[in-house]
């Protein structure tokens, strides 16, 4: 199979868990609407854009609001959001991301961000991690949300590479969809109960490298 010349990785579940403030964040702007939006509920909302992850709190709550004021609360619940990132350090960088990402440098591949956050670079940049990204593709440079490819074919396209040269590491089921829509290969990070179409799911980047990584060329 084609070697492997590129890495595209979402943001979320994978390299950092910021999950749980989006959660808060529209936890506390249902609150505010007059009902409740639990974890479970939350869970639809992953790999989604922020106006689709609005509308479908809106369905759980039963509320139908016009496009305007959709616009008006998505601002709020993001600069909710954008507050608590602001707050962050690299203490939440999730294990083995760091050296995974150095071994990939190290060996001369590149390395994209392919995330729906419009908030990618500002946590990226608090992280420290943005020195390891060649491209970052984020929810200001994409119209389609996933499992549309266009994220991940943009990643490709700046960095320089067929589709069929790069892996993408996604930790939502419509990211994995959106990866194999666009000819490239992927690894879930996860459930794989979930992630199950993904060439091989792991459950973070602790045991796994740059050998686990070439494994995919003999597939």
């Amino acid at each position: 199979m084609t070697e492997i010349k590129a890495c595209l990785f979402d943001l979320d579940g994978v390299i950092v868990d910021t999950a749980k403030y989006h959660y808060i964040a529209w936890r506390d702007l249902a609150h505010e609407l007059g009902f409740e939006f639990t974890e479970k509920d939350n869970e639809r909302l992953k790999g989604v854009s922020r106006i689709r992850s609005l509308e479908i709190l809106l369905e759980v709550g039963g509320i139908t609001l016009p496009e305007e004021k959709k616009l008006e609360i998505a601002k709020i619940k993001n600069d909710q959001y954008v507050s608590y990132i602001l707050k962050m350090t690299p203490d939440e960088i999730l294990p083995g991301v760091v050296r995974f990402l150095d071994e990939l440098r190290t060996a001369g591949i590149k390395i994209a961000l392919g995330s729906a956050s419009k908030n990618a670079p500002i946590i990226l940049d608090r992280l420290g991690l943005s020195h390891f990204f060649d491209a970052i593709i984020d929810g200001n440079k994409v119209t389609h949300a996933k499992p549309d490819p266009e994220v991940f074919l943009k990643g490709a396209e700046e960095l320089g590479f067929s589709p069929s040269e790069c892996v993408v590491f996604e930790d939502a089921e419509a990211g994995i969809e959106a990866a194999i829509n666009g000819g490239m290969r992927c690894i879930g990070v996860g459930d794989p109960t979930i992630l199950g179409k993904a060439n091989i799911v792991i459950p973070g980047f602790e045991n796994f490298g740059l050998k686990e990584l070439k494994e995919l060329e003999k597939n």
